[in-house]
């Protein structure tokens, strides 16, 4: 489902990582474990298409996207990631709904019903109507993962997802997080510095 061959990335003289492959299929969780500047979110930026590959390629779905235009690339980006990041990024004038359904208004193919079992699925449906000023830290990250979700992506890209909330926000959220993916046969990364969080989980770890 997604391959990694041989990627190679530097910025000027300082290299990140060298020759990195490795291989995920659905329902599949890696965790990628690192110092600050390790280079994890470059990585994850790599895998979502949103850098240009430097040395060698990543495969969607057997199809590289290296030397793809940015067109192509972001259409495939649409249905094929869903990207969740330390901080929530929901747009301030919408509702909890209506930020859920932002991804299937990019795709051209809106379902209200589906962006509803969301929030149902995420505890927060009868915060539907409610703008993200009204919601607490906690419950707009849960928007952001059901929003990263709404399009039944292949694969789920996580950059410390729970990096700004307490324990047992960020434990919650964590758990919401793979149990959503894994009842869509989502493959899951996700960047973080937190090790108890994601102990016994496959790892990737850069130096």
């Amino acid at each position: 489902m997604l391959e990694v061959c041989n990627l190679s990335f530097s910025y000027g003289e300082v290299g990140l990582f060298q020759n990195l492959s490795f291989s995920l299929n659905s329902g599949q969780v890696r965790v990628i474990l690192g110092p600050s500047g390790s280079g994890k979110t470059t990585l994850l930026h790599l895998l979502a298409g949103l850098l240009h590959i430097q040395q060698g390629d990543i495969r969607w779905l057997g199809q590289s996207i290296r030397g793809q235009n940015e067109e192509t690339l972001a259409q495939r980006r649409l249905r094929f990631t869903g990207l969740v990041f330390q901080h929530h990024y929901l747009q301030a004038e919408l509702t909890a709904l209506e930020n859920i359904l932002v991804p299937g208004y990019l795709a051209g193919a809106v379902d209200v019903a589906w962006g509803r079992e969301l929030l149902h699925r995420i505890g927060l449906l009868e915060r539907a109507h409610l703008r993200p000023n009204a919601l607490s830290g906690g419950e707009r990250q849960r928007i952001a993962v059901a929003r990263a979700l709404y399009n039944r992506p292949k694969l789920l890209l996580a950059d410390e997802p729970t990096g700004s909330l307490d324990r047992r926000n960020a434990e919650r959220i964590w758990a919401l997080m793979l149990s959503l993916a894994q009842d869509l046969g989502t493959a899951v990364i996700v960047a973080t510095h937190d090790e108890h969080l994601v102990q016994g989980l496959p790892e990737l770890r850069l130096a």
